[in-house]
């Protein structure tokens, strides 16, 4: 029921995130993702440390600047560039290509061994995806095709590095997202200034979806992420990837007036199918201990050995 829970609650933040596209391109200004990539994730991530109450001390300053950089200072940018070159379809299937990249990564680094099982159901999740969102229509855009694999790789190295190197002792995931967020935030800032030049001009539709950008799709949505990868294991946490594309869908259906055929239907069935099979079949694989945790295993038992010796 724990990890049910846990599932559950991770999963909003991919929920969360299938509201961007619709957010993008009906209240922020066009042709700018630099920007709306620093507007999101600074402000966001300065509310999470100052809630928290905690900064990063030794090494955890140079680990924060590198997972903000995975996930949000390279990650944000390149997705953005990908959805402003590419039809929202094919920006869609190139990220629900990530669980893949993070299968790989995690089995490399964390040792965590994905079943044959897994690996298919991460395959029918973005094929099922790719059923929703891709049209005849859909154009290739180099850059945007570059953009939005490699933006679907930082994001699966930032993860399988979250779990890798966990979180100090006694700090919560509020403050691990706080620190990421204002790296990333701070990464994107210097970047935006030399290619898109000075910021905007926003009028009221643009300040209220930067402030559910900031509050809701990023300070929220990446502390529910964060602590999932923290109590999950890594292929767990982004198999549930696909859940984004799946609200993109049903949101452009029930707000913006977007038709599902009947292909669509049957491939968000599948999507959502391999989503729920792919938790069930990690939750039954035996995952080998990462190195951090296997040094907290022998610890506890060579304590248990010393009472017994005692």
């Amino acid at each position: 029921m724990k990890r049910f829970t846990t599932v559950a609650l991770t999963a909003l933040a991919p929920v969360s995130w299938g509201s961007t596209y619709a957010v993008a391109t009906e209240l922020l200004p066009p042709d700018r993702p630099l920007f709306t990539g620093a507007m999101r994730a600074l402000p966001a991530g300065l509310l999470l440390v100052a809630l928290s109450r905690a900064l990063p001390k030794g090494a955890w300053w140079w680990k924060s600047a590198v997972l903000g950089t995975l996930n949000i200072g390279a990650f944000f940018p390149l997705l953005f560039l990908s959805a402003y070159r590419l039809p929202g379809g094919v920006a869609a299937v190139l990220g629900a290509a990530g669980p893949l990249f993070v299968v790989g990564l995690a089995a490399l680094v964390l040792g965590e061994r994905a079943s044959l099982r897994t690996v298919l159901a991460a395959v029918a999740g973005a094929f099922g995806v790719s059923m929703v969102v891709l049209t005849a229509e859909a154009r290739l855009d180099l850059v945007g095709v570059i953009a939005g694999v490699v933006s679907s790789a930082s994001m699966a190295a930032g993860t399988v590095m979250v779990k890798r190197w966990g979180r100090p002792e006694g700090v919560g995931p509020l403050a691990v997202a706080g620190w990421q967020l204002t790296a990333g935030g701070l990464v994107i800032i210097p970047i935006a200034a030399l290619v898109e030049g000075a910021p905007p001009a926003l009028d009221g539709k643009a300040f209220l979806g930067y402030g559910y950008m900031m509050l809701i799709n990023t300070g929220i949505a990446y502390w529910l992420w964060f602590r999932g990868i923290g109590q999950l294991s890594a292929t767990s946490v982004t198999l549930l990837g696909p859940l984004s594309p799946l609200t993109a869908a049903v949101i452009g259906w029930a707000a913006l007036g977007q038709a599902l055929s009947p292909v669509q239907l049957v491939g968000m069935a599948i999507a959502f199918g391999a989503t729920v099979a792919g938790q069930l079949f990690v939750a039954r694989t035996a995952q080998p201990f990462s190195s951090t945790e296997k040094n907290d295993r022998n610890i506890s038992m060579d304590l248990s050995d010393e009472r017994v010796r005692r």
